[in-house]
């Protein structure tokens, strides 16, 4: 079981961004989780292709960058340009999802696919082979600082289930309303990625919040 943490850098001080993008990388943080938002798909818009180029600049992490945007596949190349390394786009929002996860990948990047809270596993059944990363929202995309969907822990397992049925390989994320205490369980219940945005950057020592994440210890899944 692998056991990830990629802090979300939507909840930065984006007035110390390279400050907090430095710390990220002294840190025992994998990924640097990336939100990218339009204002159309979610209620909400966040940055775009200079900020990501700033991050990528200053980043020593590979930048997991999730898109909630219309249209992806117009930007793959552009992404990749600017330093993306993992590319992962919403099922809700892709009639012809396994053409961009091909674009994703021919592009030289890991294809990952985001399902939100209503949306079931099982939809993914047919594209495994093509995914190198599930991220399981746990919140309703779109703002930081939601409440956790306790029904995903019981998503999380039925996706790695699903894994390890189908002899795949790809990773298993977890994002929104990730914390302390909850972050044992998640694992437990096979995650290998953990996205975590305020209570990385709200806390007193973010460092250290991470490193406790990361080292969480296994507990029961719900």
């Amino acid at each position: 079981m692998k056991k990830m943490i990629a802090p979300s850098v939507l909840s930065a001080d984006f007035g110390n961004l390279e400050r907090d993008i430095r710390m990220l990388n002294a840190s025992a943080a994998d990924f640097i989780h990336c939100d990218i938002m339009d204002g159309n798909f979610v209620p909400n818009i966040s940055f775009g292709f200079p900020v990501l180029k700033a991050i990528a600049k200053a980043a020593s992490k590979p930048l997991d960058v999730h898109l909630m945007i219309e249209g992806p596949d117009r930007y793959v190349d552009q992404f990749r340009a600017v330093g993306a390394e993992i590319l992962t786009v919403h099922y809700e929002n892709n009639v012809h999802l396994h053409r961009v996860l091909g674009q994703i990948r021919e592009a030289g990047m890991r294809a990952g696919v985001a399902l939100n809270p209503a949306t079931p596993v099982e939809a993914l059944r047919d594209l495994l082979p093509m995914l190198d990363l599930v991220l399981i929202m746990s919140v309703n995309p779109g703002f930081g600082g939601q409440k956790f969907i306790e029904q995903s822990y019981r998503k999380v397992n039925r996706i790695k289930e699903m894994r390890d049925t189908s002899s795949s390989d790809f990773l298993i994320e977890v994002d929104g309303g990730v914390k302390g205490h909850n972050a044992a369980p998640l694992f437990a219940a096979g995650a290998d990625v953990l996205v975590a945005g305020s209570y990385v950057f709200g806390s007193d020592d973010p460092t250290r919040t991470i490193a406790e994440l990361k080292g969480a210890e296994t507990a029961p899944a719900k």
